[in-house]
This record gives structure tokens, C-alpha cells and sequence, in this order.
């Protein structure tokens, strides 16, 4: 079941199939994530790059300038500033089941950014003491992990010249309901990648709703 409010129905011909490295979406448990036999490509639908996506599906999106996340009914939009530097660190979408974040960064154009960082962030989870499980998604490898009484999942997503990342955080008592959420707000985002070269991994800017600028602005002053 889907999680947000449409306008209207989309139709078939609404959604196009964009081919990814898929994955069916059992979430079975896997001891290491170096055998990529499940990564076989599948016909699946967004991430979108802006070039693909759908011009009226009726989903609500945040638009972020670089990232256009959808925001489920019931949900609230935090956005976290650099207090050094006065910009923004990141936006999250808390939902009742928890707070997620999904991020774009500029990404090689031959793909797989997404299997090295899952490696390394792998790596630097288990250094902080986590106990770390990869498992399959729709999209291919996902990473499951828990933080003292905090659950996580982190979903990547290789596009045309950008890899996204969403990762959600809540309870562990909704460690069951949590990755659905993710997945379908990961699955409805737009990414709007640019012309401009950019080093790999390069974060892809923030840029805040001028609503949201002017509210912050009203906080901040008061």
C-alpha cells in the first residue's frame, strides 16, 4: 500500500520503467555482500533522474534544489543547520515510524558508487560498535544496523551521473515497518543532478524552499 496522497491515479503510462541493478525484495539476511549474484538488472521505477520523471503523479515533494523528496501524509520536514556555518547540514522527513534522510552526491558515469560506499560504511558502523547486516532490496544491496536502542536501514540507488542514498532512523520497535517507508519515499524522489562536473562523492547542494528560508529567518530573529 502505498503511503502518499495523490491528486489522481496514475495510469500505466504515468510510470516508466527505468532498468536498475534490482534485486527482488525478500530482504533475506546475507552473510557478506561480495557475492553480487542478485544484482541482475530488473525493470523497476525511480528513482528518477529529472529528465525522466513523471511531470504530474500528484505526490507532494519537498523541492530541494538537487534532491526533490516526496512527503507521506502524517509526516513533518526537520532541516538541520550547520551552526559553524550557517548553511544547511540536512533535511529530514520524519515519519511516525522515523526520521529519514535522502541525499544525492555526483557519482562516475560507469555507476557502482553505491557497492563501495556500502563497503565502507559497513567498515565504519562496525568500528562504532553496530551490529551491521546486509541484506537485498529492490535496487540491490541495503544495509540493516542497530545503534544502541536505535534501528537503521540505508537503501543506494546508482543513477546518470549520481548515486542517492536514503537511510532511515527510529525505534527498534518499528524496525519492521521502517524499510517499506524508506523504499517508498526513495522510490518517488527526483534527483536533479546538473551539467556541472563534480569530483565524486561531491555532496549535491541543499538549496531550501524560500517558505523555508523565511521561517528559519523568523526563528533565528526571534
Amino acid at each position: 500500500m502505498g503511503i502518499f496522497g495523490r491528486k489522481r491515479r496514475a495510469s500505466a503510462g504515468d510510470e516508466r520503467p527505468r532498468g536498475r541493478h534490482a534485486a527482488p525484495d525478500d530482504n533475506d539476511d546475507a552473510d557478506d555482500y561480495d557475492d553480487e549474484s542478485y544484482l541482475e538488472p530488473e525493470e523497476t521505477t525511480g528513482p528518477y533522474d529529472v529528465a525522466d520523471a513523471p511531470e504530474d503523479d500528484g505526490i507532494p515533494r519537498i523541492d530541494l534544489g538537487s534532491v526533490r523528496v516526496p512527503v507521506p501524509e502524517g509526516a513533518q520536514v526537520q532541516v538541520e543547520m550547520d551552526q559553524a556555518s550557517g548553511g544547511v547540514r540536512a533535511v529530514h522527513v520524519v515519519t511516525p515510524v522515523g526520521q529519514v534522510t535522502v541525499s544525492g552526491y555526483a557519482a562516475p558515469k560507469s555507476g557502482g558508487l553505491w557497492t563501495e560506499v556500502c563497503g565502507e560504511l559497513t567498515e565504519q558502523l562496525r568500528s562504532d560498535g553496530a551490529k551491521v547486516q546486509p541484506g537485498r532490496g529492490e535496487w540491490g544491496m541495503e544495509l540493516s544496523a542497530i545503534v544502541g536502542e536505535v534501528a537503521l536501514r540505508f537503501i543506494g540507488v546508482d543513477g546518470p551521473r549520481w548515486m542517492l542514498r536514503g537511510v532511515i532512523a527510529g525505534p527498534q520497535s518499528q524496525a519492521a515497518a521502517a524499510p517499506d517507508v524508506l523504499r517508498e519515499i526513495v522510490r518517488h524522489t527526483i534527483v536533479v543532478r546538473g551539467d556541472a562536473p563534480m569530483p565524486v562523492r561531491t555532496p549535491l547542494t541543499i538549496e531550501l524552499p524560500e517558505a523555508v528560508q523565511q521561517h528559519i529567518a523568523q526563528q533565528q530573529g526571534g
